[in-house]
């Protein structure tokens, strides 16, 4: 007999609601989806034609402004009664003034073109009179199309450092009516900035040829490269209209341009952009309407399971929190706000939690201590393996530093440093015997000290490895202190500890470390060691202190350091304790009793 598969009323229910919830969300948006991507259409084919209106009657402003200019350099050339010179002068003034015109040339039925230039714009682009009349030799002007009365424009691109077109006009001279044609080459600069102008849509014109005269792409203008696409575009049509919009297919991709014809020349202007550019916003909305479908159906699922779960949901609580007991997690509370017998077994469910807890916790503190034990002996082991070896080393240095002492004398320079050398190859060995002592949980020499000469000796020792790393190091020393009775090396030797986490607190960074010894409210003598640095985060304070822990990256720390300073301490019967605020720094502070026959 087959077992059917068990599914609660509420989930039959559930899945019911989330499948009508899901037919009309989809309903909604597939037509809204619809009705936006018609109304984009037909924005896009009128955005794209207004824009080619527009930057038509820009560009004819501009080229009609080039020909006007070119009719003043026409009227200059023909003046039969001004004289030479004079009229070089103003040929050149002119030049100056319209700096977009490079070259002037007139083409006379039965004479040679005679062509004027100016010579600082050839320069600059490295050519010469020669290059454009070798360009004209192999592509010559239409003149008899030109001599019919219309504009002539073409793209006489030579160098890519000069796009330039040529704009040819009809002039009639002399008394003969002779006809004749005056062109000029003129600076693409105006153009071009025209089609760089817009930042989303495409914007290019062509001339009569089909060639690119103005494009944000400039190498297309300086390659002359062919608008092939043109052919798709009914340009018949434009005589009859400001402008149009078409769709067509260019290398593969969809696009949706605008086109317009320029009144000032047989030239044609269009602004383009991708169809899959011009739905980005219809496929953002298709998307936005999908997340709101989800969201519907994420909300009608929580209000249905919310619902649906109100009478069944004190029992399974009870049932999961059973199961968390099972698993050792005894801290479980269940909240049933019910006065029924379910919420009487629920109160004693949790009455029941809390007593196992207490005993658990019990038992992992009295483990906890145990371990910490296991650590403080390995650790004893091992700092007696370690100082066992480092001692015989420092019995050698010491007995060269002092071999080398009885043969200088006083003023010599090298006295003072290998004094200090074995100064300090002393305080070596006596921390070293201090820490053989306590690894064999032996007791130390203990004498009545000054605090503050404790403190003296640390500061002098490290204020030069801290100016290295850009940390200023400060003592602020309470005097007439009571002498405290310690072993100084020890307290030294945690001292220097301190200052030292203190210092690689700051990585690298300059910071301030001060250094302070007084009287605490308690009337014992107390050592701060304080900084500016980042601070101890609050998970990580209460275990500062234990063997082997440290924040440090591997190879940088062993996390001895203060568990070794917080056993010294105590072993002298005093008390270190940790002040810190994330940002602000932190304070370790040192407190040592001082019983009336120790004041001295």
């Amino acid at each position: 007999m087959k077992r059917l598969l068990k599914l609660p009323l509420r989930f039959k229910i559930l899945i019911i609601m989330l499948f009508v919830v899901t037919l009309v969300v989809s309903l909604i948006t597939f037509t809204m989806s619809r009705m936006f991507h018609s109304d984009k259409t037909t924005y896009i084919h009128d955005l794209t034609s207004i824009m080619a209106v527009n930057a038509s009657q820009e560009a004819n402003t501009i080229l009609e402004g080039y020909r006007n200019r070119l009719q003043v350099f026409t009227r200059l050339i023909y003046d039969r009664e001004m004289k030479q010179d004079l009229k070089s002068k103003y040929l050149r003034q002119h030049f100056e003034d319209f700096r977009e015109f490079v070259g002037i040339t007139v083409y006379e039925e039965g004479l040679d073109p005679v062509s004027v230039f100016d010579m600082n714009s050839l320069q600059n682009a490295g050519l010469t009179k020669d290059d454009f009349v070798s360009f004209r030799r192999e592509k010559p002007l239409p003149l008899a199309q030109v001599q019919d009365g219309s504009v002539y424009i073409e793209n006489t691109t030579i160098t890519d450092s000069l796009p330039a077109m040529t704009m040819a006009i009809p002039h009639r001279y002399s008394k003969l009516e002779k006809p004749a044609v005056v062109s000029a080459i003129i600076r693409l600069d105006d153009l071009l900035g025209l089609a760089k102008r817009s930042g989303v849509f495409e914007t290019f014109i062509v001339d009569s040829s089909g060639t690119i005269l103005a494009h944000a792409d400039e190498a297309r203008v300086k390659n002359r490269v062919k608008a092939d696409w043109i052919e798709k575009i009914n340009v018949a049509q434009l005589d009859k209209s400001a402008g149009t919009s078409v769709e067509y297919e260019i290398a593969g991709e969809w696009m949706m341009g605008g086109y317009s014809k320029i009144a000032a020349g047989d030239v044609l202007i269009g602004v383009q952009i991708p169809k899959r550019a011009a739905y980005l916003t219809a496929r953002e909305l298709l998307n936005n309407l999908l997340i709101v479908s989800l969201l519907l159906l994420i909300i009608s699922a929580v209000l249905g399971l919310f619902w649906s779960r109100r009478i069944t949901r004190p029992i399974e609580k009870l049932s999961d929190a059973s199961k968390e007991i099972g698993k050792g997690h005894y801290d479980v509370n269940v909240q049933i706000n019910t006065r029924d017998e379910i919420g009487g077994l629920a109160e004693s469910f949790n009455t029941m939690a809390t007593e196992i807890d207490s005993r658990e916790r019990a038992l992992k503190d009295a483990q906890a201590a145990l371990v910490q034990s296991e650590k403080m002996a390995a650790f004893g082991q091992l700092g007696a393996g370690i100082a066992h070896e480092v001692k015989n080393p420092l019995a050698g240095i010491l007995g060269f530093a002092q071999l080398s002492l009885r043969k200088l004398d006083k003023e010599n320079p090298l006295y003072e440093n290998i004094s200090v050398i074995e100064k300090e190859t002393k305080r070596c060995r006596d921390i070293i015997d201090n820490l053989m002592k306590f690894a064999r949980q032996e007791q130390v020499t203990h004498a009545l000290t000054d605090i503050n000469s404790v403190v003296e000796d640390a500061v002098t020792i490290l204020n030069h490895q801290l100016g290295i790393h850009q940390v200023q190091l400060d003592k602020e020393l309470s005097p007439d202190l009571p002498k405290v009775l310690i072993n100084s090396n020890q307290i030294q030797q945690v001292l220097m500890n301190l200052i030292i986490n203190a210092q690689q607190a700051f990585e690298g960074e300059p910071g301030h470390v001060v250094v302070r010894t007084g009287i605490g409210k308690d009337g014992n003598v107390e050592i701060s060691v304080n900084d500016n640095g980042p601070g101890i985060p609050d998970e990580i304070r209460s275990k500062i202190f234990e063997p082997f822990f440290t924040t440090k990256p591997t190879g940088k720390g062993t996390g001895l350091g203060l568990s070794v300073s917080y056993g010294i301490v105590k072993d002298h019967n005093g008390d270190i304790r940790i002040e810190s605020e994330i940002g602000k720094g932190t304070t370790f502070v040192m407190s040592f009793p001082v019983g009336e026959a120790l004041k001295v």
